[in-house]
């Protein structure tokens, strides 16, 4: 196995180490200052919108996470560099947040988002536009698929469940990440709905 390239690596470690400091530190007031709040609960404030991807509510959300950046990110930012990986992630993450505010402002709800989520799913987008035929086997369901049959499958599924009803889950804001990554993938590549000639992937 290669070693972890450094973005990554501090990435995990960062986002470990808050959720340590959540658990065991509880009089500090991470999540009041730092998770994503709804625009009408008089908790926003917007560095949240890139600050609620380091806190995560439990330890198997920390974990598959911190496993999908490492099964995904890790390749991408040997092939991107550190800085083009950050700024993907950082746009995945930002339109996560962005799809998030609106849904929540819709809906009425007064719940807080965390997570790095829409940045999980805004490097699988990359990873499955980028490897398509690479094949992958997930952990649930652990059946070999093509990365781009991956792709579709867990897009539909995010996309059935937040259509389904209120689950406590940001299935939107995965959706998001989605979409701020596929947005970057175009920019860089001068595609629509961008134009211009085309750029360096």
């Amino acid at each position: 196995m290669p070693p972890l390239p450094p973005v990554t690596q501090a990435l995990m470690i960062i986002c470990s180490a808050v959720f340590f400091a959540q658990t065991l530190l509880r009089f500090l007031p991470l999540e009041p200052l730092f998770a994503l709040w709804p625009l009408g609960s008089g908790g926003f404030w917007p560095w949240q919108v890139l600050t609620y991807a380091f806190l995560h509510g439990d330890f198997m959300h920390l974990f598959f996470n911190m496993l999908g950046m490492w099964m995904f990110g890790s390749e991408l930012e040997r092939l991107w560099g550190p800085r083009r990986y950050l700024q993907l992630l950082a746009a995945s993450v930002v339109a996560a947040a962005l799809v998030q505010l609106v849904f929540t402002m819709l809906t009425g709800s007064g719940a807080p988002t965390v997570g790095a989520s829409g940045g999980l799913y805004g490097l699988l987008l990359s990873f499955g536009m980028l490897f398509p035929n690479r094949v992958i086997v997930p952990l649930i369901p652990p059946i070999p698929m093509k990365a781009r049959t991956f792709v579709l499958v867990f897009g539909a599924i995010e996309l059935l469940s937040g259509l389904w009803g209120p689950s406590g889950v940001a299935h939107f804001a995965h959706l998001g990440g989605m979409l701020g990554a596929w947005l970057m993938l175009s920019w860089w590549r001068g595609r629509l709905p961008f134009g211009g000639p085309p750029r360096r992937r």
